[in-house]
């Protein structure tokens, strides 16, 4: 399985957060707690030549 880690923040309270991300999939979207706050938090994103692109976090 082809994984990396980016750095985001919350969209609730702000944290730095590591989040995995699986790129052997090419689109995404699915929903995450907050390590920090514990809130539900939708992970979006796509990739390109093996790299994550278009990453957002957002409310849910």
């Amino acid at each position: 399985m082809l994984e990396t880690t980016i750095e985001a923040s919350c969209p609730y309270c702000g944290e730095s957060i590591t989040l995995f991300l699986d790129l052997s999939i090419e689109e995404q979207s699915y929903i995450e707690d907050c390590s920090v706050c514990c809130q539900p938090m939708t992970v979006s994103f796509t990739v390109q030549d093996g790299e994550p692109a278009n990453v957002s976090v957002d409310t849910t």
